[in-house]
């Protein structure tokens, strides 16, 4: 005889994710997570956080972290995150997130943190200096996503340890307190093109906000010379491109260019080779930087107008951290009936 199944989560399907408000968002940040959200509205409720919490945990100039978020906020929006359909607000706005966090810091157990292997890699050699935060954020992690039950979490596949890790506390909680089905296990949303964007420098490296090179990257607001500029500056190599997937193997800054060309026209990578295979890249690089600055020129016009105008920056933001905390207090409340905290 065997166990039977836990009962199925029957709530709505709910995406949450976020993103930091440190430097400036990337082509990386756009193909690998904004532009699936846009997508996502037509199938979920979505909630998009502004995760400034997650910011503090290395330290960024608390005078400029407002803005930070305004500049993230505008991003979301100029995409084509629609604050009419999804929820767009700041984190912190919404103060239950840590009241859970301290709840799953004793529900998480030290050796499923020990294993994240982010925390490694942005620690370094110096992880006993480093900050608890910066050690814990994957718990703060997982009470953002389940502080709203989401079912869902468009993550990349570097954050898809993170996830295991919501569910583990998810599955935990609900084993720990008898209640089965009470938060939801999420799912990774990582399929799809433009998940992991390299560096424009090194194929081996991620796109990233930190790295000190501005020529690794595309910024969202970079404008259309400038992303000529950095397209045809870009690390490849003296060959021709090529005509299959089997030829882009040892050449990831070729690999690189061509996934990115795959995800901002949205076709397959089989249907850009067939289009460029053999071609210099004289010829590819040229046309890339071209589809980039039609993509992005748009978006990073809007995000100046935007950023212009604060004060309706902030009444998005308003407005969304008022229908997060109508969706977060309700649960928080049972969260607390459920571990049997005092109640006034």
């Amino acid at each position: 005889m065997t166990d039977a199944p836990p009962p199925e989560y029957k709530g709505p399907q709910r995406v949450f994710s976020g993103m930091q408000p440190t430097n400036g968002l990337h082509l990386g940040n756009y193909l690998g997570a904004l532009q699936k959200w846009v997508k996502l509205q037509d199938s979920f409720e979505c909630i998009y956080c502004v995760v400034d919490l997650h910011a503090i945990t290395t330290g960024p100039d608390p005078e400029n972290l407002a803005s930070r978020c305004r500049e993230v906020a505008a991003a979301y929006v100029a995409a084509g995150v629609d604050p009419k359909r999804s929820i767009i607000f700041v984190q912190s706005a919404v103060r239950e997130h840590t009241e859970l966090a301290w709840i799953f810091n004793c529900v998480a157990r030290m050796g499923w943190v020990e294993r994240m292997t982010q925390f490694k890699d942005k620690a370094g050699k110096d992880a006993q200096r480093s900050s608890v935060g910066l050690f814990d954020y994957p718990v703060l992690q997982a009470a953002d996503i389940l502080l709203y039950k989401a079912t869902h979490v468009p993550v990349g596949e570097d954050q898809k340890q993170h996830l295991e890790l919501s569910r583990d506390i998810a599955q935990k909680f609900n084993n720990d307190h008898n209640a089965p089905a009470f938060f939801p296990l999420p799912e990774p949303l990582i399929q799809g093109p433009g998940a992991r964007i390299m560096s424009l420098r090194d194929g081996s490296k991620k796109m990233s906000k930190s790295d000190l090179s501005d020529m690794s990257r595309i910024n969202m607001t970079d404008d259309a010379d400038t992303i000529m500029s950095k397209i045809k500056k870009a690390t490849t190599d003296s060959m021709p491109v090529p005509e299959s997937k089997e030829g882009l193997a040892g050449r990831a800054e070729v690999e690189n260019l061509v996934g990115i060309f795959a995800a901002v026209t949205e076709r397959s990578v089989e249907d850009v080779l067939a289009e460029f295979g053999g071609k210099g890249f004289g010829v590819f690089k040229p046309a890339l930087a071209e589809t980039l600055a039609s993509k992005l020129s748009p978006i990073a016009a809007e995000m100046r107008r935007l950023n212009a105008d604060t004060a309706a920056l902030d009444a998005i933001l308003k407005d969304g951290a008022e229908k997060a905390r109508a969706i977060a207090q309700p649960i928080m409340a049972e969260v607390r009936d459920v571990v049997g905290l005092w109640r006034a």
